[in-house]
C-alpha cells in the first residue's frame, strides 16, 4: 500500500523552524530537576551522555536524514535495513514510549500552574489529574491542524517557553554566585565527580541520556525541510549546542539553591524560581515565569505528540491494519493514532492515583519511558551500521568520517551506553520513596514485556502481508 501525504499542500520548513523544534522537542524544562539531583557532578554525567550518547545520535541521525530524507523517518530507516517487522517494531516504540512519557511532562505543567492557583494544589492528586487529561487533550487537538500549526507553536514555545526560562535561570544563579551569596553545593574539584558509593542514585543517569533523546524525532520532517540535504545537518548542530549549554547551566543554578533534599522533580524548577524572584523582590515575576515555563511545555509535547504518530501512521499503511490505524484528516494528520494514544495516555494517567505520592508516580512513569526508550535507540544504532553494508552508494550529504570502522566506533558507542543504562535503571534511587525494590522492578519489567509484546503479537498475525 502506498504512501498518500499530500505533499503539494505542504510548505517547506526553514532552517530556523527546525532548529526550534529540536530544541522544543529535546531541551524540555522537565529534565532539569532529574538532573540538578546530581549537584554539581551534573556536569561530569553531561558531558559524559553527550560524549556517549547525544553525540552518536546526532552524527547518525545527520547520516540517515540525509540519505533518506522522506516522511516516515526511523521507521523508513530500519525497514530498509532490516525489514518491515523490525521496522514496525521500532516506529512503535519510539511511540509507546512517547505515551508513556506524555503523562510526567503534563504533570510538571501541572505542578508548575499549581503556583498560580494555590502551591499545595502540587500534592493533590484530583487537581493533578484533572489538569494533566485537560492539557493533554488540548496539545492533541491543536495537532489535528495540521505540522505548520505545531511546528509554529513549537517555534513559539521553544523561544520564549523554553530557551527564555533556562536563560533567565541561567543569568539568576550566575548573579547570585556573583552576589556571594549562600550556595546549597560546593564548587570543589572533587565535587565535580559522582560518589559510587551510592549506586542507587546513578538511577537518574538513565533520565539524563533521556532527556538528551529525541533529535531523531524532526527526521519526519526532513522531506519538508528547505535544501534538506544541507540544512538538516545545519540545524542538528546549532540545536545540540543550544541544548546543551541551557540545560548544564539551568541544572546548576536550580541545584545552588535548593537543597538536594528539598527538589521535588515535580515543582523543583518553579522552587528556584521562586527563591530567585523573592531575593531579588521580583516576587510579582513568579506568575509571568510560571506561564511561559507551561506554555514551553505544552508546545515541547505538541512537537512530540505528533512527531512519532506520523511515523507510526506510515507504518500501519503499510503493514494494513484497520482503516481507523490508517484515518488522515483533510489536513494529512493521523488522527485515528492521535485518537488511540489519547485513550491510552488517560489509563496510565490512573497511576498517579494509585501510588503513594505524586513524586513516586512521576518517577516510575519518567523510569519506564527511558527504558522503552533505551531499547528503540539500540535499534536505532544498529540500523546504521547495516545500512553502512547494504547501502553503501546511497548518496549521503554527511557521512559519519572512518568508513565503517568509524561508523561501528559511533554506532557501537551508542548500543553500548543503552545497555548500561538500563541496567543501572533498574536500581531505584535512595531520594524517592517507592516502595520494596522488587516492587519497583517488578513495575518496570511488567510494563516494558506487555509493551514489548503488542508489537511482537501484531507483527506475527502480519507476517503473510510482509511475505
Amino acid at each position: 500500500m502506498g504512501i498518500e501525504f499530500n505533499k503539494s499542500s505542504l510548505k517547506k520548513i526553514s532552517i530556523f523552524t527546525l532548529v526550534m523544534i529540536n530544541v522544543i522537542a529535546v531541551d524540555n524544562l522537565r529534565s532539569l530537576t532529574i538532573g540538578a539531583q546530581f549537584g554539581t557532578a551534573l556536569v561530569f554525567f553531561y558531558v559524559l551522555a553527550a560524549l556517549l550518547f547525544f553525540i552518536p545520535t546526532i552524527l547518525v541521525t545527520a547520516e540517515l536524514a540525509t540519505g533518506w530524507p522522506t516522511i516516515g523517518g526511523v521507521y523508513i530507516w530500519v525497514r530498509e535495513a532490516f525489514g518491515p517487522r523490525w521496522g514496525f517494531l521500532t516506529i512503535w516504540l519510539q511511540w509507546i514510549y512517547n505515551v508513556v512519557w506524555y503523562p510526567t511532562i503534563f504533570a510538571f505543567m501541572a505542578g508548575v500552574s499549581a503556583y498560580l492557583i494555590h502551591p499545595e494544589l502540587a500534592t493533590n492528586k484530583v487537581y493533578m489529574l484533572s489538569f494533566i487529561l485537560s492539557a493533554f487533550w488540548l496539545a492533541t487537538f491543536i495537532n489535528f491542524f495540521g505540522v505548520h500549526i505545531s511546528s509554529w507553536l513549537s517555534t513559539i514555545g521553544a523561544l520564549v517557553g523554553t530557551i527564555l526560562p533556562m536563560v533567565l535561570i541561567a543569568i539568576l544563579g550566575i548573579t547570585w554566585m556573583y552576589l556571594g551569596k549562600p550556595l546549597q553545593i560546593s564548587f570543589t574539584p572533587r565535587s565535580f565527580f559522582p560518589n559510587l558509593a551510592n549506586l542507587e542514585n546513578l538511577a537518574f543517569f538513565t533520565n539524563i541520556l533521556f532527556g538528551l533523546m529525541g533529535m531523531e524525532m524532526s527526521a519526519v520532517h526532513a522531506e519538508d525541510v528547505e535544501n534538506p540535504t544541507k540544512n538538516y545537518p545545519r540545524a542538528l548542530l546549532i540545536a545540540s549546542v543550544i541544548i546543551l549549554t541551557t540545560l548544564v547551566l539551568a541544572c546548576l543554578a536550580i541545584t545552588i539553591v535548593v537543597p538536594l533534599k528539598e527538589l521535588s522533580l515535580v515543582s523543583g524548577l518553579i522552587d528556584a524560581f521562586r527563591i530567585f524572584f523573592r531575593a531579588y523582590h521580583m516576587e510579582w515575576f513568579i506568575p509571568i515565569i510560571a506561564g511561559l515555563i507551561i506554555l514551553g511545555s505544552l508546545s515541547g509535547a505538541s512537537a512530540w505528540i505528533i512527531g512519532p504518530a506520523r511515523g507510526l501512521h506510515i507504518a500501519c499503511q503499510e503493514s494494513g491494519l484497520p482503516y481507523f490505524f490508517q484515518k488522515l484528516n483533510k489536513r494529512n494528520m493521523p488522527v485515528g493514532i492521535l485518537l488511540i494514544q489519547g485513550i491510552i495516555v488517560t489509563g496510565l494517567c490512573m497511576l498517579f492515583v494509585v501510588m503513594p505520592t505524586i513524586n513516586s508516580g512521576y518517577w516510575v512513569l519518567s523510569n519506564l519511558t527511558a527504558q522503552l526508550a533505551l531499547l528503540f535507540y539500540i535499534l536505532f544504532f544498529a540500523t546504521a551500521i547495516r545500512l553502512r553494508y547494504k547501502y553503501p552508494n546511497i548518496k549521503r550529504a554527511f557521512k559519519i568520517p572512518g568508513g565503517k570502522i568509524g561508523m561501528w566506533m559511533v554506532s557501537g558507542t551508542g548500543i553500548i551506553t543503552c545497555l548500561i543504562a538500563i541496567f543501572i535503571g533498574f536500581i531505584p534511587p535512595t531520594q524517592i520513596a517507592i516502595g520494596t525494590v522488587y516492587t519497583y522492578e517488578a513495575i518496570l519489567i511488567v510494563g516494558i514485556v506487555f509493551f514489548c509484546v503488542i508489537p511482537f503479537l501484531l507483527t506475527v498475525n502480519l507476517k503473510k502481508l510482509w511475505e
